[in-house]
């Protein structure tokens, strides 16, 4: 680790724990939950219970921080918990407009299942213990549970407006991304009790997020209207808003992710075209990064160094350095398309995403960037979720796992 890299990183990590020491507490109060199942320990990896990163005063409960300067670390190529282990490999493409989720088999990429669940599907999301996929439909508040040993979908389960859905890092509440009613709803993962909710009335468009490297903290992006939300996650409180400079109330900042020493948080902006860099502490936007017309989805390389931009307007992904965010590469979609939302494949070989208005699912190199399939589905694929992913735990969305 060079210098400049291990100052970002401690100075991030005493960030966030003086963040949440001076959060209140006026949140919704949590209800009695069950503990979290252990996560189970990937291949590869020694028996022995790691010790916690110096310096990282983790959410009480939640895996421990095993490398500082790389969040990442436990989620490296064919890192699999038992859990996933178990899963057959499989690629969930949700879609709004037909009301189904398209079941993909990744050695053949044909379709192996197609189940019709109504409503507007918006994203396949893993549970914290990594046995549970839920497509989540904001219509008709409902998550449909697939098993991903088998890649059937079981019954439906009531829950509030879950256009996306996270976990706390300690795996004892779901979160429903409540967009439409601008607030988030905590449910008990095994129940599915209602624990509390935060009201969020100033984050018009809240739909994705992700969690310093504490867990104690998560920041929400608010799309419709040109800020992000910062949450409390011990206390459910809601600590500040913070501005993005350029703000625009249609299609503003999207998909969020955590750089991997924790540095700093990378937002795409569809309308301003690019990334904006906020500082690790959530407190202020540092700096932009131009990528391309509709800058939407972020992911990670499997060993975390690169971080892959999809911009859906241009049919582009933008290629920028994890740590830095310094541009490295731009990968067209051959014919164009509208590269939306996925994720990497297990061995870190692909880069799996849906083509929002193009009824097609895009599969692409991550060594070159280029396309080695495209697949026909159903109207309108959005939160596409492949799986099994490596990690020790998910916090949600279409996959994000430490």
């Amino acid at each position: 680790m060079n210098a400049r890299r291990r100052l970002a990183t401690a100075a991030v990590l005493a960030a966030t724990v003086v963040l949440a020491g001076c959060s209140t507490g006026s949140g919704s109060t949590a209800g009695a939950t069950a503990a979290p199942p252990s996560a189970a320990s990937p291949s590869g990896t020694t028996a022995a219970t790691p010790s916690p990163a110096a310096g990282v005063d983790g959410l009480p409960g939640m895996p421990p921080v095993t490398d500082a300067h790389n969040v990442y670390a436990d989620a490296g190529a064919n890192m699999l918990s038992d859990a996933a282990k178990a899963a057959k490999p499989l690629v969930y493409v949700p879609h709004t407009k037909s009301g189904e989720v398209r079941v993909i088999d990744p050695t053949t990429f044909a379709t192996v299942g197609t189940y019709r669940l109504g409503g507007e599907l918006q994203h396949v999301v893993p549970s914290w213990d990594m046995r549970t996929l839920y497509a989540t439909d904001d219509t008709t508040n409902k998550v449909v549970p697939f098993d991903p040993v088998t890649g059937k979908p079981g019954a439906a389960i009531p829950v509030q407006d879950p256009y996306n859905m996270y976990a706390t890092p300690d795996g004892t509440s779901a979160i429903s991304v409540a967009e439409a009613q601008k607030r988030l709803v905590f449910y008990d993962p095994h129940t599915w009790k209602q624990q509390g909710e935060l009201a969020t009335p100033d984050c018009a468009g809240i739909d994705h997020a992700d969690f310093t490297p504490d867990g104690r903290t998560a920041v929400f992006t608010c799309e419709f209207a040109g800020r992000v939300a910062v949450v409390d996650i011990e206390h459910r409180s809601l600590v500040r808003m913070v501005d993005m400079p350029k703000r625009n109330r249609h299609m503003g900042p999207q998909d969020i992710k955590l750089a991997p020493d924790g540095s700093v948080f990378y937002i795409a902006d569809s309308d301003q075209n690019g990334v904006w860099v906020l500082d690790g502490a959530a407190t202020h936007v540092v700096r932009e990064i131009p990528t391309g017309p509709g800058a939407h989805g972020l992911y990670l390389s499997r060993d975390a160094t690169r971080l892959f931009v999809t911009n859906r307007h241009e049919g582009s992904v933008s290629v920028l350095d994890a740590y830095t965010g310094a541009p490295i590469t731009k990968w067209m979609i051959p014919g164009g398309g509208s590269p939306d939302m996925g994720n990497v494949s297990a061995d870190g070989s692909q880069l799996w995403l849906s083509g929002r208005y193009n009824r097609a699912v895009y599969v692409l190199s991550t060594t070159d960037g280029s396309l080695i399939k495209k697949i026909d589905v159903g109207d309108g694929p959005h939160g596409l979720c492949v799986w099994p992913q490596p990690g020790r735990y998910s916090l949600g969305h279409t996959g994000i796992t430490r």
